[in-house]
């Protein structure tokens, strides 16, 4: 088969990790006339991709490329080429060419129309029997045949050896570990003189201190805005939703500044994450509020008065918080009482005390080091013929479709790089 007016040399590339990097990098490589087997180590292929956007699966994000890349939590330069070759629309055309009808929502996110990630999976499993990728399930690798620093082979988990000239890694990397990325191939990867950095939770639930949480699990805080402060360091979420859990806090904002958190975290610094119940309000415009409504309800009690202003299941939590009685008269608060509930309005403290573990984490932060990486190809910089793609390498952003599509684009590059080198 032609590509750009050159003649494709077939090769045997294998691709390991049947995630949505895996499969477009064997559909790639197989599109382009190349001997292409695909293994997996679980029964069945996409295990997280049927999870992401709580099974609805964001595929992409339709903003611009400078934006998107901006979404990355470092070194989202690295992934300009990648998506110069490959990005959002091209991503929706390949579904779309496919029979799959895609709808585009607030803050731009992409999802098929179905609301279902399994129909985005379908479409991939056609595209691999379509192309004639030969795919292997319950396959795990266990070592990587190396000569020369060239790619020859692999070694299964059984002893056997399947000769290669291009290896495609995909294997994700240690969070959801139930899906099959239990990031067992950095020991191997360090083995062979690759840097890895170490894995970290990215988008990834925090714990709070004391039994609030627990009192409020299961509570959605709507339209409020987050602010995480620690020494010196702080930053503030754009407004959307919390979402209380057994142990802390968790939801779109946390999940998004979760990483910058964890990082804090980690250095020994004290963590406070304050919630701004009323963030289209100033504090002179809540508190004339307050003394506006006071006045027109003056026989409420406070407990009455606050359902307006915040779930009820937080109302009692609030009030002990003020350490002002649960039915005092509105007409009875004083000027400094109005003013420490307009305080704590606009700055609800809760102290965090550690991300959950790695394992919850939607993304892993870390993987193999970008230095060794060429950006134009995915290839290794040490390891002739090997190249990475996917979760697995030092790259992470926010929610939003981010990570899906720099999975699909690095694997479109590594596969079109193995069977074009």
């Amino acid at each position: 088969m032609g590509f750009k007016g050159f003649l494709v040399e077939a090769k045997k590339i294998i691709v390991v990790g049947a995630g949505p990097a895996g499969m477009m990098a064997a559909i790639r490589a197989a599109g382009l006339s190349q001997e292409v087997t695909l293994i997996e180590k679980k029964p069945i292929p996409g295990n997280k991709l049927l999870l992401s956007g709580k099974g609805r699966c964001n595929l992409t994000n339709t903003c611009d490329l400078d934006s998107f890349l901006k979404r990355f939590s470092h070194h989202g330069e690295f992934l300009r080429d990648t998506f110069n070759k490959f990005f959002a629309f091209e991503l929706m055309d390949f579904f779309e060419k496919r029979g799959l009808k895609l709808k585009v929502e607030r803050q731009m996110r992409v999802f098929p129309q179905s609301d279902s990630s399994s129909s985005i999976l379908e479409v991939l499993k056609k595209e691999l029997q379509k192309v004639k990728v030969s795919v292997f399930f319950k396959t795990a690798l266990r070592d990587i045949f190396i000569q020369d620093k060239k790619i020859k082979g692999i070694v299964l988990e059984d002893g056997k050896t399947i000769p290669a000239d291009r290896l495609v890694l995909a294997t994700g990397g240690v969070s959801y570990s139930f899906t099959g990325s239990s990031g067992e191939l950095f020991r191997i990867l360090s083995g062979l003189g690759h840097k890895i950095v170490k894995p970290r939770p990215g988008l990834v639930p925090l714990e709070v201190r004391g039994t609030e949480p627990k009192l409020l699990e299961g509570l959605t805080l709507h339209n409020i805005r987050l602010d995480f402060s620690a020494a010196d360091k702080s930053i503030t979420s754009e407004i959307g939703e919390l979402l209380f859990t057994g142990f802390g806090v968790s939801g779109p904002l946390v999940l998004t500044l979760s990483g910058k958190v964890a990082e804090w975290l980690s250095e020994n610094k004290k963590v406070t994450l304050g919630i701004d119940f009323k963030p289209a309000l100033s504090v002179e415009q809540l508190d004339a509020r307050l003394l506006r409504e006071n006045k027109a309800n003056s026989k409420k009690a406070l407990k009455n008065t606050l359902t307006e202003l915040l779930p009820r299941k937080m109302v009692g939590i609030f009030i002990s918080r003020l350490g002002v009685a649960a039915d005092k008269k509105v007409s009875h608060i004083t000027q400094q009482e109005r003013r420490s509930i307009v305080s704590l309005l606009k700055s609800f403290h809760l102290d965090i005390t550690r991300p959950r573990p790695i394992e919850e984490a939607i993304i892993t932060r870390g993987g193999v080091s970008l230095k060794e990486i060429n950006p134009r190809t995915m290839e290794s910089r040490l390891i002739k013929g090997l190249y990475f793609c996917g979760e697995m390498i030092d790259i992470d952003a926010d929610t939003g479709g981010f990570n899906l599509q720099a999975a699909f684009s690095t694997g479109y590059l590594a596969g079109e790089s193995a069977a074009m080198s």
